[in-house]
């Protein structure tokens, strides 16, 4: 079960708080008020609505549910006995998950815009205030929405850049609504903040970033902006309670992370997504610097656990830790039901830039070619079943040791693709900072041990 509240959550964000609740070591359900009023809307909703959608799929069906806001992964006799009518995708025999790409994506990551002021020195796009050459503008992004609505895409993350600061956003937010996707967003809080307040009810979830605490946050994004993004997150918060905060871990806000789910316990947000950093845009060139050491990816999940546990804050992860997850050995069954996956990028979830440059993730290039002949996302559908589709992120079953004996690998994926390029020069190569791969090959994988 992937819960639908992720914003531009990269990847399966969220299946971890599924996996913690049924674990029973995290307790997701929130303290006060807003988490009695969220259990009564929630119970009542799913005593009176059916399953909002249902969409085919070779192994069963996904089955969109309303309460709680979950997609569903089912197999053909659930779907039948919930009153599915039989599907052409289900003729031959019954696959199971993950043996083929879905038929379209879940999740769409949409950069709208790489305009910014910001300049963060580890800004995975390269933002600049001048933003990208012919980016789209509503027209092209409203003709998006329709090709991903007519794929059946559930859901997009809006991002940028900054996007708030779009005269237009609101309109797309309308846009994506009426053709039944949940629009949700990340912001900087930087900039746009009175605009986006205005339009805030339009939006899905919606989480300011925030990399650290006073002066981490200047030390992760290379100045001082945390007063600006608490008070972007406390004013969204007292309009709006769909509000989060999206953190890229470095080595810089590790220690930190117990105090960032203690900050958002007290602004009572709805969640903590926690990102890992990435070699991308101007990160690329940070990377050594801001990357998490070996030691900090193995305690990761204890520590998130702790830190979930003390303050009762949901946490969600992105799908590149996935490797630093397998690390603890946790139930590989469980994982599975939950739809806890790896790289998932060209399947489960694809990105556009913002010219409409269709690629697997956020993070990953569009594919080698000119510009004129590299696949847009309105282009989804015509692409999606071209026999060399997301090259190397569909191709992971065809893995090196140690992925390739991994009992993990085909939740796992290999891990993060954009890491393995970035360092080894192959998106195919097993993800260095995995622990299983720096345990196999110490010497060879150039990555601080401490």
């Amino acid at each position: 079960m992937i819960d639908e509240r992720s914003t531009t959550g990269r990847g399966m964000a969220g299946a971890l708080s599924r996996r913690l609740s049924q674990s029973r070591v995290l307790r997701i359900a929130r303290r006060g008020a807003d988490a009695i009023a969220s259990s009564i809307e929630r119970v009542r909703a799913a005593r009176s609505q059916p399953p909002k959608r249902i969409r085919y799929e070779r192994f069963g069906a996904i089955v969109q549910l309303i309460a709680p806001r979950a997609l569903v992964f089912v197999d053909r006799d659930y779907a039948r006995s919930i009153g599915a009518a039989e599907a052409p995708a289900w003729h031959g025999t019954e696959p199971a998950l993950g043996d083929h790409p879905l038929s379209a994506p879940l999740e769409a990551h949409l950069q709208l815009t790489n305009k910014c002021n910001a300049g963060c020195k580890g800004c995975y796009t390269g933002a600049s205030p001048e933003g990208s050459p012919r980016e789209y503008g509503l027209v092209e992004w409203k003709r998006a929405i329709d090709a991903l609505a007519d794929a059946g895409v559930f859901h997009v993350a809006l991002g940028g850049g900054e996007s708030a600061v779009l005269p237009w956003l609101g309109a797309l937010a309308d846009h994506a609504r009426a053709r039944g996707i949940i629009p949700n967003l990340t912001t900087s809080g930087l900039e746009g903040l009175e605009s986006l307040l205005g339009i805030a009810d339009k939006l899905g979830q919606i989480n300011v970033s925030l990399d650290g605490l006073g002066d981490a946050y200047a030390a992760v994004r290379g100045f001082d902006g945390f007063a600006r993004a608490d008070a972007a997150i406390r004013k969204l918060r007292a309009i709006k309670r769909e509000i989060g905060i999206n953190v890229v871990v470095t080595r810089a806000n590790f220690d930190q992370l117990d105090a960032l789910f203690a900050y958002a316990a007290e602004r009572r947000l709805s969640e903590i997504e926690l990102l890992r950093f990435k070699p991308s845009g101007r990160g690329a060139r940070t990377y050594d610097e801001l990357r998490c050491t070996d030691a900090q990816h193995r305690a990761f999940l204890p520590t998130i656990l702790a830190a979930a546990k003390r303050h009762a804050v949901r946490v969600k992860v992105d799908c590149s830790y996935t490797p630093m997850l397998a690390h603890h050995a946790p139930d590989r069954a469980l994982l599975a039901e939950l739809a806890v996956y790896g790289c998932t990028g060209g399947d489960f979830l694809v990105g556009a830039k913002p010219g409409g440059q269709l690629t697997a993730c956020s993070f990953a290039s569009p594919p080698p070619a000119l510009d004129h002949e590299r696949p847009r996302v309105e282009q989804l559908a015509a692409y999606w079943n071209a026999p060399d589709a997301f090259g190397a992120f569909r191709t992971w079953r065809d893995a090196a040791e140690p992925c390739a004996s991994c009992t993990y690998h085909a939740l796992c994926r290999g891990g993060c693709k954009v890491v393995s390029s970035h360092v080894t020069g192959s998106l195919a190569a097993p993800d260095p900072e995995c622990p299983r791969v720096v345990d196999h090959a110490p010497r060879r994988v150039h990555l601080p041990l401490v």
